[in-house]
């Protein structure tokens, strides 16, 4: 006797919604070494100017440090991060009369595009943002923790002639 095999199995699929919801839901980071430039820049310049004063005691080597970290991420976000991870592109044009115009573009957001996903995103634009609070922060305490008895100087005794 032969017997023949037969699919018995039932084509069940799960409906997860549309495919954006499913994208999302798979947000994976695309793009890692970006995401990890973006924020150390940032973090580094921070950590550097909490403990730069354990390393060095020249305030010149800690402010250009801090400097040439700050300046590596404006260049990683306006010609990197900013593209791979949110889609922005930006840049000066000067038209005939000398006048200087910015231009801001930014991708619509597409599942076929090369942009960064919606994880990437909060990630860019939460280190936009707290940075410079957190620099902000930094400002406040320095300004209102001025020791005004470093101010005063000690007179000088005069000389009598």
């Amino acid at each position: 006797m032969k017997q023949s095999l037969v699919d018995d199995t039932e084509d069940v699929s799960l409906d997860f919604g549309n495919e954006e919801e499913l994208a999302l839901r798979k947000a994976k980071i695309r793009h890692p070494l970006a995401t990890f430039f973006h924020l150390f820049f940032r973090v580094s310049a921070i950590i550097t100017y909490l403990f730069c004063d354990w390393f060095s005691k020249s305030f010149v080597a800690c402010f250009v440090t801090i400097l040439l970290l700050l300046s590596f991420d404006f260049w990683s976000v306006k010609n990197v991060t900013g593209r791979l991870m949110v889609g922005l592109r930006w840049w000066n044009q000067i038209d005939e009369d000398g006048k200087s115009h910015w231009i801001f573009e930014a991708k619509k957001v597409s599942l076929n595009n090369s942009t960064g996903t919606e994880a990437e995103a909060r990630i860019f634009w939460l280190g936009l943002i707290i940075c410079p609070l957190i620099w902000t922060v930094f400002f406040f305490s320095t300004l209102f923790s001025l020791k005004l008895k470093w101010l005063m100087r000690k007179p000088r005794p005069r000389q009598i002639k």
